[in-house]
């Protein structure tokens, strides 16, 4: 008998774990957010969130207003949609709102590196060294020689002015995504005098391997942060994980001429604190598509309104070409290619916008906070909030701000010009008469701010720059609409097109 009891005593507590565990019991507290746990417990909205974050968010806002907290796979987020908040929760300290948690396991799922606390320091020290400052002007030189050797070794060849075909997306993501690599993680080094071109030669194939291989990583991406992958997807993205684990390990990268700064800073600081040598092949990996993953897409975007907008391309292209002329370097019939340097590239106040602009309407992070203790929370109406421990709290600037009618008119059209003002300086916006400062958060806010934004904006304004100064460029099909956003990228930066558009260039002259 007395078994019995101690048998139904611990299944009755086994039961009562498993319901706390599935969410059953938590209940709002006055001073909380709504509450919306969904129907099924533990998943809570876990697929709907999945399959449209964007629209989910949008409804959930109607529903509960500008904060509210919902269960998604065993994790309660509290949404926080008011951009007047944005500033407390970005600045709040690490031991109240912490971003490493959910990145720590965000990491370790998708390139099987396990970070430290040292693996941030080492990064940001490095990332202000050399993506910032003097470090980034290297870089940017380091990047223009990238695209001479891909995008403009054809053009001295004397090559009449013909027209070539291409798929636009691919075309930008596969030749911005091979300069930075180059750029980054080195060159084939010559193997005797007059190799130049050999090696060269060897640049353009490698870079393009290892982008095709990236690209098939890329695809799998999304539903791999989710751990959605079914088991034959899950396979191939353990391939491609060992694979880019081999390509980029620490002995290979070192073995080419040329690496970067960052690059190679990073790995001996990591080598100095004891990080395995596996452990940092996988660090490699985790830094190419930190570095590589959006700046293509983003390209692609940017070009793309370009093409559809013929007073913004023409704006755009007449400031490149001015630039161009204040160096000495006019792109004429029989003139050498254009060297950009960092100094032309903070000349374009009118490229600054449209690319602005342009990641205001695609690109799409979340920015997660772990509550690390009951935090209060301040909204723009006055309301006092509780931020409960155990939770995420998150914010999504593409519904709050970058989308917001209040804040940008015609949220949705492309407007070269919309955050310039005519003299060249940045405009202010407002919502409800008060000036906002968060108005487009592409590179996320506050500690976990990317670390490389002037690199990546830097490397994505020089392809445009070089394309617009040297080709001519048009759709195909001019009627053709911009396609369709992937909704499955929502959360992870620049989203991608449903599909490719075809485009036409040639040599301007």
């Amino acid at each position: 008998m007395v078994l019995w009891v101690i048998l139904l005593c611990a299944l009755v507590s086994s039961l009562l774990s498993g319901l706390y565990v599935l969410g059953v019991f938590r209940r709002r507290r006055h001073d909380e957010p709504p509450l919306d746990k969904g129907t099924v417990p533990w998943l809570g909205y876990l697929l709907e969130f999945q399959k449209d974050s964007s629209e989910f968010l949008k409804r959930m806002q109607k529903k509960h207003g500008d904060v509210f907290t919902v269960l998604i796979g065993g994790y309660y987020f509290t949404f926080v949609m008011d951009p007047f908040c944005f500033g407390t929760i970005v600045k709040e300290s690490r031991s109240k709102l912490d971003f490493m948690t959910n990145a720590v396991q965000l990491v370790l799922r998708v390139f099987g590196y396990k970070p430290t606390e040292a693996t941030h320091n080492i990064v940001h020290t490095s990332s202000t060294k050399h993506l910032m400052g003097d470090g980034l002007t290297d870089l940017i030189q380091a990047t223009m020689e990238s695209f001479r050797k891909l995008l403009l070794f054809n053009l001295s060849s004397g090559e009449k002015r013909v027209w070539q075909e291409e798929n636009l997306f691919h075309y930008c993501y596969n030749i911005v995504f091979r300069a930075g690599y180059l750029a980054l993680y080195g060159t084939e080094p010559p193997r005797g005098a007059g190799d130049k071109e050999k090696a060269e030669e060897q640049d353009r194939l490698h870079s393009d391997q290892v982008f095709q291989e990236f690209r098939k990583y890329d695809r799998l991406f999304p539903r791999l942060a989710f751990a959605l992958l079914p088991p034959k997807d899950k396979r191939e993205a353990e391939r491609l994980k060992r694979h880019f684990w081999n390509t980029l390990s620490v002995k290979k990268v070192w073995q080419k001429d040329n690496i970067s700064g960052w690059i190679s800073d990073q790995d001996q600081l990591l080598a100095e604190n004891g990080i395995p040598e596996y452990m940092r092949n996988r660090f490699m990996f985790m830094l190419l598509w930190a570095s590589q993953g959006n700046t293509g897409p983003t390209a692609f975007w940017l070009l793309l309104y370009l093409l559809k907008h013929p007073e913004a391309l023409q704006a755009v292209r007449d400031e490149v070409d001015k630039v161009s002329r204040e160096s000495g370097q006019e792109v004429k019939a029989g003139s050498p290619p254009v060297t950009v340097t960092r100094d032309m590239l903070n000349q374009t106040p009118l490229l600054d916008s449209a690319l602005e602009e342009t990641l205001r309407l695609v690109a799409a992070p979340m920015l997660v906070r772990a509550v690390l203790e009951d935090t209060s929370l301040r909204t723009s109406s006055g309301t006092e909030l509780t931020l409960r421990k155990g939770d995420r709290v998150a914010l999504f600037p593409r519904i709050s701000v970058q989308m917001n009618p209040e804040i940008h008119e015609e949220p949705h059209k492309f407007k070269y010009d919309r955050f310039v003002n005519p003299d060249g300086t940045r405009k202010d916006f407002y919502r409800n008469g008060k000036k906002l400062k968060f108005v487009n958060m592409p590179w996320g806010a506050g500690v976990s701010t990317c670390p490389g934004r002037f690199f990546a904006t830097a490397e994505m304004k020089l392809f445009v720059f070089l394309m617009l100064s040297h080709f001519d460029l048009e759709l195909v099909d001019e009627e053709e609409e911009i396609p369709a956003i992937d909704i499955s990228r929502w959360g992870f930066g620049t989203v991608q097109p449903v599909r490719d558009i075809r485009f036409r260039y040639r040599p301007r002259f």
